[in-house]
């Protein structure tokens, strides 16, 4: 797990990448920018489509993105990847940018 603060600073000195699992409803609503969406319900198709190297997944609480994060140590071979802490709403609540709606 990563706190918001540390995953921004990451993500902006390049060192990770961010993924949101959100859904499209979601996304549309409240988002990160540059911040690629990978919908959860699109994800063992699209596996592929995760950058390679330190990964950081985010949702709306970081309950979705932490199953995101356990499969993809256990099955996809991903032990780089680590889990936003609190999601989207610790992304706000930490005053990290974002567009759209304040996430609820």
């Amino acid at each position: 797990m990563v706190g918001a603060r540390e995953a921004y600073r990451a993500w902006r000195a390049g060192e990770v990448a961010i993924v949101d699992v959100r859904e499209e409803a979601e996304h549309i609503v409240t988002r990160v920018p540059g911040v690629p969406l990978l919908p959860l319900s699109e994800l063992l198709e699209r596996v592929e489509e995760l950058p390679e190297g330190p990964l950081v997944v985010m949702c709306r609480s970081g309950s979705r993105s932490a199953a995101v994060v356990e499969y993809l140590r256990d099955r996809g071979g991903r032990p780089d990847a680590a889990n936003l802490e609190g999601g989207i709403l610790a992304w706000a609540a930490e005053g990290l940018p974002y567009e759209g709606e304040p996430p609820r």
